[in-house]
């Protein structure tokens, strides 16, 4: 057994070849909501990848949910994270790479589907195939709101990390989005006034 990943609310391992990501238990909450919050979050993850998957999305398949134990096993996918590849790759590259990106983001939202945290780390590349990991604050919902943080979550993560190549991804991004969503416009002046209304309340802050 082979721990692959730390995270706030889980650990995920390496067993027999699959993966499994284990929800533990946090002292600084009471028993009752503990259990509740790992057991809602284990259901809803699991039940967010199988409508990735049905929406056309590349991502873990879900083998086996154990909600005693607050486990969810799941497919291993042999790859690397985008985030650790973005400056080694030649332009021509970054944008197939964040075209493909954006479309499977639209087809997220075009499913009613939100990731929650939709980064470079949590995009793994597979040869040229791009999968989507780590549904574990993601949601379902249809709300223009929802799907514009989603996408100002990808805009602040490009910011931050890959700021040398921060125009050519976001251009190549919502060129793949509005290729597969119809609402993408809509979507996209949201995530703007979401942004707008945050430097609103930094400025009078």
């Amino acid at each position: 057994m082979e721990v692959i990943a730390r995270g706030a609310e889980a650990v995920l391992y390496l067993s027999d070849g699959v993966v499994v990501k284990h929800r533990i238990r946090k002292s600084y909450r009471s028993p009752e909501l503990d259990e509740m919050l790992r057991t809602t979050r284990t259901k809803r993850e699991a039940r967010l990848l199988a409508l990735a998957k049905r929406a056309g999305v590349p991502a873990p398949v879900v083998l086996d949910v154990d909600l005693e134990e607050k486990k969810l096993c799941m497919s291993f996918i042999r790859g690397e994270k985008l985030s650790r590849l973005v400056d080694g790759m030649e332009e021509e590259e970054l944008v197939r790479v964040f075209t493909l990106a954006g479309e499977l983001a639209g087809r997220l939202h075009r499913s009613g589907i939100i990731h929650g945290d939709l980064t470079t780390a949590n995009m793994l590349l597979s040869g040229k195939r791009l999968h989507l990991i780590d549904f574990g604050l993601g949601e379902v919902s249809r709300s223009l709101e929802a799907a514009g943080t989603d996408l100002l979550v990808f805009r602040k993560c490009v910011r931050s990390t890959h700021f040398n190549h921060e125009e050519l991804i976001m251009d190549s991004f919502l060129s793949g989005y509005r290729r597969s969503f119809e609402q993408a416009e809509q979507t996209i002046e949201r995530m703007l006034g979401i942004e707008r209304r945050g430097r609103y309340f930094e400025h009078r802050g």
